[in-house]
């Protein structure tokens, strides 16, 4: 076992309401330096990393500057790890927006560095104001982490709310950059970070939503995922060696046959199987979402022993660190480098840098079941625990205020155990409810608003931030997909939930192409010819063991329009029938 290994011990889940998370630690990484050999019909020198170590962090190296692009060049003029590691951000934060505005070093700061402490500038809409990302391995949180960031949003009034994400984390908003060494201490005494969570970095690791409660489960994958997390971070120190990639990575562990984590559309899914009798992971790799292309997750003919996660995840994202072209940042992403050097020649160099150049080939005793009908999380459900239950609530699109919030905590503390989970379809979980409280739980009044029963139409509903604070986003798109959808319900009766994803952009942050109906936003035309927004409509997503991206169905369809196109989509597609022909046959 590697240096980087370190063994399990079974998740601490007794059978009382004392339920407790783990939390695993590992040591920074070493970098481990390839042989001068390459794969077949690679140029060696193709093969040489293009960036180095220097004073603690990884920089391009010069002879490889040509045509790179502007958010290398910024990497290259100022280090943005040393806003925090060498808290930088301190004297940033006591600098005025006009100070900070005369100097293009600082204005980089706060509009592209401050994003490797999780922190995105809303220049384009509300200039002064940030988002803030926080890491949130497998989406669990805390009823006291909860109500520090409710207290944090509530002071900016109406500029300030929270989001629960597409990679089961939140983001935060309204926060002023005077306010950040604050808001970064609060967070460390409470247990979160927001480090290393934007730009080119490792994003949230994303596990089974109720990992450790499953009665089906088929791992608890949240040791994993903290493992993870605290290593990519240097246990939230900061971790250079993972800091300067080509582009953003994702990573998630799967750990039941629904495969809630959707495997397919992250650059490095570990799924379970079995090899001579231990227990272990086949590995996915490239998969990815961006305007000008998207990608499905593909097998790297790899698997690790369970305990022994670490390495190939080092290897893995030095790679890429390593050999990633950093030129178009359309073309950045894993999985062009992986098409580059086909998916032996990647393999190849992902063995150069582990610790003994070795690398078992994948394992046919996969453990994920193919033919599986996805549960439904939301409502009530049993743990394995006898006697407790997980109620699953929905968040309408994922938005969620402040007082809400501290509801969501007091109900953690007085039903549960003080723990919450979050979903990457943004929706929350309450577990370790014993079943004697669930009927006063289901009485509570913020369920009516977060409903564990909503419509089938609203439950698979997803919308990315939207116009309303995103400056890359074309068109609004939380309100309009909550009218809509209403809009639509009342119309027609579905069969079954259907899944709707909304995008304001075709940097798809909503996963569109993962849904059975998705808009992407863009600016069209109306009947009048007059400008208006409007959506890209994809069909056909598909999740589970079937995984399937979605197609364009219907290019620049206005919005407004947009009801009854999906009316008949429902009616043509999905089974759906209208309400009144539904009412006469009663």
């Amino acid at each position: 076992m590697s240096s980087l290994s370190l063994k399990f011990l079974a998740p601490s889940l007794p059978n009382s309401n004392r339920f407790r998370s783990t939390r695993l630690h590992a040591t920074p990484p070493q970098t481990v330096a390839p042989p001068a050999s390459g794969a077949a019909g690679i140029d060696v020198e193709r093969l040489e990393p293009r960036v180095e170590e220097k004073e603690g962090y990884f920089i391009l190296k010069e002879k490889y500057r040509k045509g790179i692009n502007p958010q290398e060049k910024v990497k290259i003029e100022k280090e943005p790890m040393k806003l925090f590691m060498e808290n930088g951000i301190e004297e940033l934060s006591k600098m005025s927006l006009e100070e900070i505005e005369k100097l293009k070093l600082t204005k980089d700061d706060i509009d592209v560095r401050l994003k490797w402490l999780g922190l995105f500038h809303r220049r384009k809409h509300h200039y002064g104001r940030f988002m803030m990302r926080l890491k949130l391995p497998n989406g669990v949180t805390t009823s006291a982490q909860t109500r520090y960031l409710a207290s944090v949003i509530r002071k900016y009034g109406k500029e300030g709310c929270a989001d629960v994400t597409t990679r089961q984390n939140w983001q935060i908003r309204g926060v002023v950059l005077p306010d950040v060494p604050e808001i970064l201490q609060g967070l460390e005494e409470v247990g979160l970070t927001s480090l290393q969570s934007g730009m080119d970095n490792v994003r949230n690791p994303v596990g089974n939503p109720i990992a450790g409660i499953d009665p089906d489960e088929i791992v608890d994958t949240r040791p994993y995922t903290n493992l993870l997390s605290q290593y990519i971070t240097a246990n939230s120190r900061g971790n250079p060696a993972f800091t300067n990639l080509p582009r953003k990575w994702n990573v998630c562990v799967i750990g039941s046959h629904d495969l809630y984590e959707h495997p397919h559309i992250n650059d490095l899914a570990y799924m379970p199987a079995t090899k001579n009798g231990r227990f272990g992971f086949n590995l996915l790799v490239g998969g990815f979402f961006s305007p000008k292309r998207c990608a499905e997750a593909i097998p790297l003919d790899a698997w690790v022993p369970g305990d022994d996660i670490l390495p190939v995840c080092k290897a893995v994202l030095e790679a890429f660190r390593d050999l990633g072209a950093r030129g178009n940042r359309q073309k950045t992403r894993m999985m062009w480098l992986i098409d580059e050097l086909g998916i032996e020649g990647f393999r190849a160099e992902v063995v150069k840098r582990m610790p003994r150049g070795q690398l078992e080939r994948s394992s046919s005793e996969d453990l994920v079941q193919k033919q599986w009908e996805r549960r439904d999380y939301l409502g009530v459900h049993p743990q394995k625990q006898e006697g407790y239950s997980f109620v699953g609530l929905h968040i309408p699109v994922g938005r969620i205020q402040s007082d809400e919030m501290d509801e969501l905590a007091r109900l953690a503390d007085e039903y549960g155990s003080g723990e919450l989970r979050l979903t990457v379809e943004q929706n929350i979980i309450i577990p370790n409810i014993e079943n004697s409280k669930i009927e006063a739980l289901l009485k509570e009044p913020l369920l009516e608003r977060f409903s564990p029963e909503p419509p089938l139409l609203m439950k698979g509903l997803v919308a990315c931030t939207g116009n309303q604070f995103c400056g890359q986003a074309i068109i609004e798109t939380k309100a309009r997909a909550l009218k809509v959808t209403e809009e639509v319900d009342r119309q027609v009766s579905v069969p079954r939930p259907v899944r709707m994803h909304w995008t304001g952009c075709p940097n798809t942050c909503g996963q569109v192409q993962v849904a059975d109906i998705g808009f992407m936003g863009c600016m069209t035309r109306n009947k009048d010819g007059k400008v208006v927004e409007g959506a890209d409509v994809f069909l056909g997503g598909r999740i589970g063991s079937d995984s399937h991206l979605g197609d364009i169905y219907k290019k620049s369809v206005p919005c407004d329009d947009l009801v009854p196109l999906v009316v008949d989509l429902l009616i043509n597609r999905f089974g759906a029938v209208r309400r009144e022909t539904e009412e006469a046959e009663d």
